[in-house]
Parts: C-alpha cells; structure tokens; sequence
C-alpha cells in the first residue's frame, strides 16, 4: 500500500469508470424521457396521441423494464457487467431508431414497451455489480453520486437540443422523427466503445500498476467477506427480508412523483407559459442545473459524514414541497423556482440512496434485491405519468396530481427516517483509503 498513490488512484477510476458509465447514463436518460418532448408536436402529426395514450405509452416503458430487470441482473452479475451494459445500449439504441416511424397507438405502445425491455437492469447492473467492485463503501455515494449527476445533465443538454430538432425539419423528416434518430446514434455508438474498453474488474485492465490491482482485489474481496460474515444472503432471503422490502416501498412511492413528473412538465410549463418549444427546452435548464449543483454537493457531503438517511430524507422533503405548491404556481419566475425544489428532491439525493442496499447484501442477492427495488420504482413510474392523465381528464387539471406526489415523496422521505445505521467509523473514513460500510440495521 506504500507504494500506491491513491489521488492517482482514484483520478484513473474516475476517468476510467466513472466517466463511460456516467456517458451511458445521459445517453439512457436523453433516449427514455425525449418522448416528453416530441409530444410537443407528435400531436400534430399524430391526433390520437391523446393524454390517456400518452400517459399509458410513457407508463408502459416501465412495464418492460419491470419484466426483464431481475432476471437482467442477475445474468450480469453471473457473468459480465459491461458486456450486459453494452448489450442493453445497442438494443436501445435500434428501438429508439424505430420510435421515429410509428405511425398507430399500438406501435407506440410496443416501441415504449421494448425500449423498457432494453433497458432493463441497466442501473441495478452498474450499482450492485460494477461499482462495488471497483469502489469500496466508503466511496461508493461519491461515486454514484458523480455518475447520477448524469440524469440532470441529460436534460440540461437534452432540453434545448430537442427544442431545436422539434422546430426544425430535414430530409422530409418532421422535427419529432428527426429527435429520436439523432438521439439514438450515440447509444449505437457508444455501446461498441463500451463493449472493448470499460472491464469488470480492476484485474483485467492495463492502466493499473500491479500493486493498484492487488489493492481494489482485496478491498472487495474483504468488504464481501464481512458482508457474508454478518449474514449471507441468497436472492430468495433478500427478497423476503423486511429492509429489502422497506426500500421497495420507498422507492415506489418517491418514483411516482420522478416520472409523473418528468413527463408532463414540459407539457405543464408549455401551457403555463406560451413559449417556442426552442425556449422552453433553455428554461427548462434552469432547474436541472439547480438540482446538479445540490446533487454534488449532497454526495461530498454524506461521503464525508457518513450519513445517508437525512441526505436523503431531507431531499424528499423539498422536492415534496415543491411539487405540492406547483399548482399555485401564477407566473413563469415562480413556476421555475418550484421546479427547481422538485427537482432537487427528485434529484439530489439519488446517488446516496443507491448505495443503501450494498451495505448489506453482496453478489447475486444484491443485484437481484436492487433490480427488485428498481422495479417497484417502475411500477411508480408506471403509476406516475397515468395518475397525471388521469386527473387532467377527470379534472381538466394538474393540480390533485401534483398534490398527490407531493404526498407519497414526503411520506417516502418519513419512511426513509426509519432506516437506522451504526455508524462504525464511516464518518472518519477518507474517501481515498477503504472504509468500512454503514450497515442498516432495520
């Protein structure tokens, strides 16, 4: 260990790593929410987009992810993490590619469907298989935090340039097409850099010294031996167990808000204001930045005081303010600064939680508990955007839907308040030297 500079260290794995997931992620992000966008002017094209298919086409996305995501995970964790991440970019890539020529409800529905079965276990796979192998507890929220800054750039970047394409029109395509052909390219692309050059483990690459190698081996062969040591779970055992079973409803309840969110704010904004969908993409950056700035600043910190439970909860709260008060919302200035409190609390705390249930469960159990607590996330975000079309259409408004986020986000951050941690030097532990995990104790 004498002979290891662990700021270097810690730079190459974060170049490494950190970065082509974190590229992986925009790419996911752009490609599963562009339908907000296109909707914009889909409609004009295809008038039987109405809420109620577009609610159910932006919910059934989950439906496929749902279905798939265990079993995905479970097969990258038997076998290898990247070739499974590639795997899942280059089919998602095609079924965007096929969104830009649907022309009925049925293959907007099976399009949705399928990019959810393509992506399915792609988080689930990157956090309890690859992360933890290239990344001891301790350094985990950072780096997870690093990453999921990803799901805010994505829109930073992702409104303005579908603003652009949707007003815009080549090769007698119409701006909506032009989106999702553009916007797939880079997961076709990327999937083949993935494919070569990101590895699994620390063993099997060239820009290590063997010392370095040694060193990230035997923290995650240690880490899992205490982690076994304390109980050894099977996939079956985590399922059934009361923590594992805790995080899935918090995690259903606070995706409800993410997703219903998500899709119907372009469209909520876009009433409110009366701006170019151009315009709209550049305001709808104001928020998301907001919401980066919070994010990093939430990872450093729990990294640094080993806290998890009030960085997350703490977010929920916010962010259910923020969506509680969005239907009183009068002018742009303030429907903007409500936004940005949703999508902080939607946001910031996302790479802290995710680190929650590796700090009990190892291998398999892990990958398979995770994906099961992503996919109770995806029954919300089928939930989500379906509870919205449905109170547009029942009320001619969005209001009781924002009221009912707002709800189930602050009872999620009350039911993360319950989750109760031993503190066991994680908060001295410095993000470049192992340390031990926070482990939850109920």
């Amino acid at each position: 260990m004498e002979n290891i500079d662990f700021g270097r260290l810690k730079r190459l794995r974060d170049l490494r790593i950190v970065l082509p997931v974190f590229f992986v992620s925009i790419i996911a992000c752009i490609d599963r929410v562009n339908v907000a966008y296109a909707k914009l002017t889909m409609v004009e094209d295809l008038p039987w987009i109405t809420p109620e298919v577009f609610g159910a086409g932006a919910g059934i996305f989950f439906i496929g992810y749902l279905i798939f995501e265990i079993p995905g995970s479970l097969v990258a964790a038997h076998f290898s993490a990247t070739k499974w991440i590639a795997r899942i970019m280059f089919t998602w890539g095609l079924v965007c590619v096929f969104m830009a020529f649907i022309s009925t409800e049925f293959q907007f529905y099976l399009c949705r469907f399928l990019l959810g079965a393509s992506e399915a276990s792609l988080y689930p796979v990157i956090y309890s298989v690859l992360f933890p192998r290239w990344f001891s507890g301790a350094e985990r929220a950072r780096a997870t935090s690093l990453m999921l800054t990803s799901l805010l750039l994505s829109n930073i970047i992702g409104a303005p340039i579908a603003g652009v394409l949707l007003e815009s029109s080549f090769f007698g395509l119409h701006g909506w097409q032009e989106l999702f052909i553009l916007e797939a390219i880079p997961a076709l692309a990327f999937a083949l850099f993935f494919f070569f050059f990101v590895k699994d483990r620390p063993a099997e690459v060239s820009w290590l010294t063997q010392a370095e190698k040694d060193y990230l081996t035997e923290q995650f062969e240690r880490e899992q031996a205490v982690l076994k040591n304390r109980r050894k779970y099977t996939v079956w055992q985590a399922f059934r167990d009361p923590k594992v079973l805790k995080l899935c409803l918090i995690y259903f309840l606070w995706v409800v808000g993410f997703w219903g969110f998500y899709f119907w704010m372009p469209t909520v904004l876009k009433d409110l204001s009366g701006l170019s969908t151009s315009l709209l993409g550049g305001a709808i950056a104001i928020p998301m930045t907001a919401a980066l700035v919070v994010q990093i600043l939430i990872g450093h910190t729990a990294t640094r005081t080993g806290d998890k439970v009030w960085h997350v909860a703490g977010a929920l709260f916010v962010g259910a303010i923020g969506l509680s008060l969005s239907p009183h919302a009068s002018s742009i200035p303030a429907a903007l600064f409500l936004v940005c409190l949703s999508a902080i609390g939607i946001h910031a705390s996302m790479g802290v939680w995710w680190t929650i249930p590796t700090t009990f469960l190892t291998g398999p159990a892990a990958a398979g508990s995770i994906a099961l607590i992503n996919s109770c996330g995806n029954i919300g975000g089928w939930v989500g955007p379906n509870l919205m079309a449905w109170v547009k259409v029942s009320t001619g408004a969005f209001d009781l839907g924002y009221y009912i986020m707002g709800a189930m986000m602050f009872l999620s951050g009350l039911l993360v308040l319950t989750i109760r941690y031993r503190l066991n030097g994680a908060r001295k532990a410095a993000p470049s030297t192992p340390g031990e995990a926070v482990a939850p104790e109920s």
